[in-house]
């Protein structure tokens, strides 16, 4: 029998150790090892941490290590983990050895959110993915002809987004330079499925609303990296409906949180739901559904982007509504999902998930088995690296 062929998941946990990050790595770590791959967690882009119990950047990593090592225990994952504490030189896991001996044996390296920017080390690696999250900033950098995005992505050698209508007439974002892909994010099924038990009461979502750093211009449009632009066009939202809708959400400014409560939402500490993948997904199962706006530069863009977090609610048998990001052009809504542009869309898809709830929870995990399986998701990327 042939030795089973090695794959590296380069991803954040231990930068940003908070349970939505968690179960996104885990979810392909998972499904790459049920394929037949030996699988290896590698963190080693020397960002710093971030502490949630701080609420900031600390020099002390030791929150996020432990948080990938409950993350590999809790998954079945062993001990085939490194994370490397640039600030000290140190690493924890795995030896700086085996990690720069797996860069040389290892098939490929799936860069998971582009969280790494590749030294020589990395580049030993024959097969080198990346696996774009978030689309739009980097294809308009990249058609901009920013030197800085050209020689991240040229030290790739497969290249997927979840963008899945980037480059189409849906969309005014193109797709250059490189043969991309289209995926979406995955989810292992058994992981998750629909939980007998009370129908919850609240229509939640988990995330940030205010986020800085990459708002940008293309063709003379300003897109904004972040959902407090969005928000505001729903605020009424709680007032049109008999329906409780709860944010556990960082929201830092209290402006923001005033005016969110002023209007019915209500507002609840994101980190407890985020302290680890189990607290996460109790919250998930607790809730009536999701409710949630998306960013404005995936809004305005109709690029298709979805997002993995939803996958999640779905997966549980919960019912979904959020905003939309063109994601109907590859994805069926209207029962278990619904996208919404306007404040009236989003009132008559929470009447219609009210008035036939049973119905819109098996449709919501319908959904999550078509089309966003893990097994099938991961099984394309490796066929398409040819893995």
């Amino acid at each position: 029998m042939s030795p089973r062929k090695k794959i590296l998941l380069l991803h954040l946990v231990g930068q940003y150790p908070m349970a939505g990050i968690v179960w996104q790595a885990a979810h392909h770590l998972v499904a790459l090892d049920r394929l037949g791959y030996e699988v290896y967690y590698i963190e080693d882009s020397g960002a710093p941490p971030y502490d949630p119990r701080a609420r900031s950047v600390v020099e002390d990593c030791s929150y996020g290590v432990e948080m990938i090592r409950r993350m590999m225990k809790r998954f079945d994952l062993g001990d085939r983990w490194a994370y490397w504490d640039s600030g000290r030189d140190v690493w924890h896991g795995l030896s700086r050895q085996k990690v720069f001996d797996l860069y040389r044996e290892a098939d490929a390296l799936v860069n998971l959110c582009g969280t790494t920017r590749f030294r020589e080390e990395h580049l030993a690696c024959p097969v080198r993915i990346y696996l774009e999250t978030d689309p739009v900033f980097e294809q308009i950098q990249l058609a901009q002809g920013n030197e800085k995005t050209i020689q991240f992505l040229n030290s790739h050698t497969h290249h997927f987004t979840y963008g899945e209508n980037l480059g189409t007439p849906e969309c005014p974002i193109p797709l250059e330079k490189y043969d991309w892909k289209k995926t979406r994010p995955p989810v292992v099924l058994d992981l998750w499925g629909p939980r007998p038990g009370p129908e919850g009461k609240v229509f939640s979502t988990v995330g940030t609303l205010y986020n800085v750093g990459k708002d940008i211009t293309f063709r003379g449009e300003r897109y904004y990296w972040s959902k407090h632009v969005t928000f505001t066009r729903f605020l009424d939202l709680p007032r049109r409906t008999n329906q409780r809708f709860e944010l556990a959400m960082e929201i830092a400014k209290q402006e923001h949180r005033t005016l969110l409560e002023s209007h019915g939402w209500e507002i609840t500490d994101p980190v407890p739901k985020s302290s680890d993948p189990d607290a996460y997904q109790n919250y998930i199962y607790a809730c009536r559904g999701e409710f949630s706006v998306s960013k404005d530069l995936v809004v305005r863009t109709r690029c298709g982007w979805f997002s993995d977090r939803s996958v999640c609610y779905l997966a549980a048998g919960k019912p979904v509504i959020v905003q939309d990001t063109g994601f109907g052009r590859n994805i069926p809504t209207g029962r278990g999902l619904f996208a919404f542009d306007t404040l009236e869309e989003a009132v008559d898809a929470v009447e219609k998930v009210n008035r036939d709830y049973a119905s819109h929870c098996k449709a919501a995990w319908e959904i999550a088995r078509e089309f966003f399986d893990a097994s099938k998701l991961l099984s394309e990327i490796v066929k398409h690296a040819g893995l």
